[in-house]
């Protein structure tokens, strides 16, 4: 079984890899200070803490396709309470580092742009949950809309030799990441609508 080490290396190994995930950081640095979005150490901590519940959901995988890809207990879940609390660009920031995370716990690199958009692009759609957060539904269908598309692009560029003799790469594709991510977003979408919302953003608040 890869290690953290083993898994750093094999990024390490891919500069042009990393140096397009530097660059996403960069445009969000520059996003964020072009919206004056400061973080405070209240936020940086709650980020982490957020951070670190998605990344213990993500282990509890209800499935996990033999194709690679795995229906969670909400791990999105964290992450869209991020951009509801604190808006779209931070959001995006939190997205961004689950992402590498992901990236760093198993990494699968086939090019520098199938690697945006199946880590660091995907999650930082959650973000887009931050643009209504007063109609939280709606923003997380729009999150994981974002999501999909983001893998739905991978799937048909970079992974069209996967799909069986005679099936249209987009089909294939459009059904495999539909299989994954629709459940995943009904089971948030049912998290959600049991969870204490608001009590939960108010504490982050205060």
């Amino acid at each position: 079984m890869a290690t953290f080490a083993d898994n750093l290396l094999t990024l390490i190994k891919n500069p042009t890899s990393l140096a397009a995930i530097i660059g996403v950081l960069i445009l969000i640095a520059a996003a964020m200070r072009l919206r004056r979005i400061k973080l405070s150490t209240k936020i940086l901590v709650n980020i982490s803490l957020m951070l670190a519940l998605a990344t213990i959901l993500n282990f509890i995988r209800l499935y996990h396709f033999p194709q690679g890809g795995s229906i969670t207990l909400g791990a999105m879940i964290p992450l869209l309470m991020i951009s509801f609390r604190y808006g779209a660009g931070v959001g995006i920031l939190a997205g961004f580092t689950f992402g590498l995370i992901q990236i760093l716990q198993d990494p699968f690199i086939l090019h520098p742009i199938q690697v945006l958009f199946d880590y660091p692009l995907p999650y930082m759609a959650m973000g887009f949950a931050g643009l209504f957060s007063s109609r939280k539904i709606f923003g997380t269908i729009l999150a994981f809309a974002g999501k999909f598309a983001c893998h739905f692009i991978s799937g048909v560029i970079f992974f069209a030799s996967y799909a069986p003799a005679g099936t249209s790469p987009i089909i294939y594709s459009l059904v495999t990441n539909a299989a994954l991510i629709l459940p995943e977003a009904i089971i948030c979408y049912v998290i959600l609508k049991f969870l204490p919302v608001q009590r939960l953003l108010d504490a982050m608040k205060d």
